[in-house]
């Protein structure tokens, strides 16, 4: 996704990024950055990025053909290649070096923020960040023009090019931040400058990038250390270790969860199963009744955390209960289809983590015992676990079993895991099996499921189990979304 909001200058870029420049005019207006040369517009500057699997570099040339009146690259690119292939001169083609195309990103990603007023909210933790990004957003979005990041714009090239789209009319931006490696959410802190920052959870994810889950607490409170000291932080105070890991930081803080203590709580919850939860939302002398259109109760947290940033942004509380209750749910975010002949799928195959596994099947379980009905289950193999991948496949399919599931089905390298883990946890070795790919878990769900019952499906995002929810329909019927 380019940034194609702003109007900026050679110059201005030059400034920002602490670059040096080679050739054109400094006073060359650009519409905005792209870092896919592919899908470049006229006006565009392009911005040559190295990842594992390409190098923008390599696209130099093309982008300029396509009309990019000037590009960002590196210095070592450029005295050894670049000005062999454009030509010592590339006449009035813009040509700024850098150290690092990178880290310049963020840099013009930071100067851009800080032309604005907008206040920005940041956001990461385990699990939950994008709906409860989504959430904020859409409490914000009834008063207020909100920036948010689509997708999975949530890394150290997404969040800068979702900055770098702020307009002078917005007033909010609510982003969210992933990372896989220590030093990623510090800075990306840095880049975006946020106004609220907050912190969900921290669970066992990204595990070979940090090792162990205190290296994920340790990671994840970076943005605790680099606020600025005007921020405020938002924590589950619910979290002991996220607690123990961020206490001790000198910045503002307010806490949400379950527990008395916390600033922002929720009282008398009332799970109504498929039809979302309903609870007294509570903060200050205040409370008012709330509900939430989407299901489990792990998603209540979400919500907590999206109300604790509308009443640290000043919203009315009208404000946030209309827009908690309007938020519909994401596509692969325990989204909730009804198929023909008694058949309920949960499709949360966006991702999956131990800690996100773990309280998706504490859903299911109630919900599968309050509808009365069957549980399949059927997952892919979780990523980035490292050392920890063996056992925690294991602890996923023992907690498939713990929550009743009546078949098993289980998709990747690491599933003869889980369906040893299933079978250890006291499921009968006929229920659980180990698929060889998508087409086959969709036959064997679609056979389990005869006669109606309770669908998961879950896994990493690269196990694409989307697949089996599209297969199911197709035999099932066009899928009616509640």
């Amino acid at each position: 996704m380019p940034a194609r909001w702003g109007k900026w200058t050679a110059a201005e870029i030059l400034d920002a990024v602490a670059g040096t420049w080679v050739s054109g005019s400094l006073s060359t207006v650009f519409t905005g950055i792209s870092t896919d040369s592919r899908h470049i517009q006229s006006g565009e500057m392009f911005w040559a990025l190295k990842g594992p699997r390409y190098d923008g570099h390599d696209f130099v040339l093309t982008a300029l053909e396509r009309g990019a009146p000037g590009v960002v690259v590196d210095r070592a690119w450029w005295a050894s290649t670049g000005c062999t292939c454009l030509g010592s001169t590339p006449g009035e083609r813009a040509v700024i070096t850098v150290d690092d195309t990178l880290e310049a990103l963020g840099d013009f990603a930071w100067w851009w923020r800080h032309q604005h007023t907008a206040k920005v909210v940041a956001i990461t933790g385990s699990s939950g960040k994008t709906t409860t990004k989504e959430m904020a957003a859409a409490i914000c979005a009834q008063r207020h023009h909100t920036l948010k990041n689509e997708g999975n714009f949530n890394n150290l090239i997404g969040l800068p090019l979702t900055l770098l789209r702020l307009r002078d009319d917005h007033e909010i931006a609510v982003l969210e931040m992933g990372m896989n490696q220590p030093g990623e959410i510090g800075r990306l802190t840095r880049i975006a400058g946020p106004d609220t920052g907050v912190i969900l959870n921290i669970g066992i994810a990204h595990l070979e990038g940090v090792l162990d889950i205190e290296g994920v607490a340790r990671a994840k409170c970076e943005m605790v250390e680099n606020m600025e000291a005007s921020g405020l932080m938002i924590l589950n105070g619910d979290d002991d270790r996220l607690m123990t890991h961020a206490g001790p930081y000198p910045v503002r803080k307010m806490t949400f969860g379950m527990g008395p203590e916390n600033q922002v709580r929720a009282e008398d919850v009332r799970d109504l199963g498929l039809k979302g939860i309903q609870f007294i939302l509570a903060h200050g002398h205040g409370s008012w009744p709330a509900r939430i259109r989407i299901p489990g109760l792990y998603n209540l947290y979400n919500a907590l955390a999206a109300a604790a940033i509308g009443f640290n942004l000043g919203e009315a509380a009208e404000t946030i209960l209309q827009g908690l209750e309007s938020y519909p749910g994401m596509n692969g975010r325990f989204r909730v289809y009804s198929l023909w002949g008694g058949i309920t799928v949960i499709d949360d195959t966006y991702n999956a983590n131990p800690s996100s596994l773990k309280a998706v099947l504490g859903s299911v379980k109630s919900l599968a015992q309050g509808q009365g009905c069957r549980l399949i289950v059927g997952l892919g193999e979780m990523r980035e676990l490292g050392d920890a991948a063996v056992s925690s496949h294991q602890e996923a399919g023992g907690q498939v079993a713990a929550a009743g599931a009546d078949r098993f089905f289980a998709l990747g390298p690491h599933g003869r895991e889980m369906i040893q883990g299933a079978i250890q946890g006291g499921m009968p070795r006929n229920k659980a099996k180990r698929v060889a790919g998508h087409d086959e878990m969709v036959d064997e769900i679609s056979h389990a499921v005869t006669g109606g019952g309770l669908v998961l499906l879950k896994g990493s995002r690269k196990m694409a189990l989307e697949k089996v929810v599209n297969g199911l329909e197709r035999i099932f019927g066009p899928g009616k979304m509640d």
